[in-house]
């Protein structure tokens, strides 16, 4: 047995045990590993530094440094997310259906966990906390797998959360790290099967696309993020600025930030007279289309066709000029990854037709893409924006992360 069967296997016998533990210890678990980072909160800013120290050395771009960064804002940030986690009803055991057949037979269905879910993602520590609190609190077991950039963070942020839950009366293998982070244990973690219940990739398109195609065990998609901001020409001007720039530059290394600005042609010399000063406070790169670029002259570069379907996760945007809300519709549904998409207007028919005709898991009007999250929507902490359509879709909370087991009482009865 490997490394990574062994650390499965004491991963689906807490499983078991975490399944059946109630909401109020679930809560006292969350509530003592809330309460450990905040009091090794020193110890876990250290093993930061020495991330971010090695990052750098290896030419590691800024906003990528961004995302592996904690700081104290950062670390309470986390422990509020976990106690907001407790906060949130427990999905385990809901009976969301009870009938009486015509036999006499009563058959419900229930919410039960997913059982072992694994996740593996990138240079963001805070997924670490994120994802194991949300397991936590749906009676699932994780075994995570983050990337060798953070792993100094990862390591001592697992290991506050696993005595946490041993204090906490709950098996510490509830939650675990993978410490090899080569690319042998990636693809082992793909097919541990018998051991994981469910894969969840949460990182770049790359990554994703990487671990579905691999992947033996379910995998859950998440995270890629080419969003789109459409400005119509019935849009105030000045509004679609500012939502452009906030979804573009608030934290451009984030999947729900946009890509790209698709602007009605009649409106594009106006709209981005009023936001290239925003983008420029940013250092924003303009790729440009060729009406676009007449426009901005040596303010833009020109656009590659590549640059239609990239997720820059950085100060990048590519801009193009359409003629209409219908090819605004088609270019999105043809380049976009079924993220998040935007419409400015103030047209009521021309919204309602963009949140009707565009295949995506969240669609505004008149709001940047960057509130597509799940402590934004009222779900605490998520655990990654699924983009695919079968099971979950939009950011995973709780709910998400359970199953259904049908319970039958009979009287006897026999077929």
């Amino acid at each position: 047995m490997t490394a990574l069967q062994q650390q499965g296997a004491a991963a689906k016998a807490a499983s078991y045990i975490l399944s059946t533990a109630g909401t109020a210890k679930k809560n006292a678990a969350l509530e003592a590993i809330a309460q450990a980072l905040e009091r090794r909160q020193e110890e876990i800013l250290s093993a930061n530094r020495q991330d971010l120290a090695n990052a750098r050395d290896a030419g590691m771009r800024p906003a990528l440094l961004d995302r592996l960064t904690l700081d104290e804002k950062r670390i309470a940030g986390m422990v509020e997310g976990v106690r907001q986690v407790a906060a949130l009803p427990d999905p385990i055991g809901k009976v969301d259906r009870m009938e009486r057949r015509p036999n006499g037979l009563v058959i419900g269905r229930r919410r039960v966990p997913l059982g072992v879910i694994g996740i593996i993602y990138e240079a963001r520590p805070n997924v670490t906390v994120d994802a194991a609190a949300l397991c936590l609190k749906s009676g699932n077991a994780c075994i995570l797998r983050g990337g060798k950039e953070a792993f100094c963070s990862n390591s001592t942020l697992t290991a506050v959360m696993r005595e946490a839950l041993q204090a906490a009366g709950l098996p510490e293998d509830c939650v675990s790290l993978v410490q090899d982070t080569t690319r042998e244990t990636a693809k082992e973690l793909m097919h541990l099967e018998g051991y994981l219940d469910v894969l969840i990739p949460r990182g770049g398109a790359g990554l994703i696309r990487a671990v579905a195609k691999e992947a033996s065990v379910p995998v859950i998609r998440t995270g890629e993020g080419v969003c789109h901001v459409y400005v119509d020409q019935e849009a105030d001007l000045d509004m679609a600025a500012e939502i452009l720039c906030n979804a573009k530059c608030s934290r451009p290394s984030v999947c729900n930030a946009a890509e790209c600005l698709l602007v009605q042609e009649d409106a594009a010399e106006a709209l981005l007279k009023k936001a290239a000063p925003l983008l420029d406070a940013y250092q924003t790169e303009l790729r440009c289309d060729g009406k676009a670029l007449a426009i901005l002259g040596a303010r833009g570069v020109p656009a590659a066709e590549s640059d239609w379907d990239a997720e820059y996760g950085d100060y990048i945007l590519a801009v193009r000029t359409v003629k209409d809300l219908e090819e605004a519709i088609s270019f999105i549904n043809a380049h976009g990854t079924g993220h998040s998409e935007a419409i400015v207007t103030t047209n009521y028919f021309k919204a309602q037709r963009f949140l009707d005709a565009v295949d995506a898991a969240a669609v505004y009007v008149n709001a940047s893409t960057r509130f597509t999250d799940g402590g934004e929507f009222g779900l605490g902490a998520e655990i990654g924006i699924s983009t695919q359509k079968m099971h979950a879709r939009g950011p995973m909370g709780l709910e998400e992360l359970t199953s259904c087991k049908y319970v039958i009482y009979g009287e006897g009865q026999v077929r």
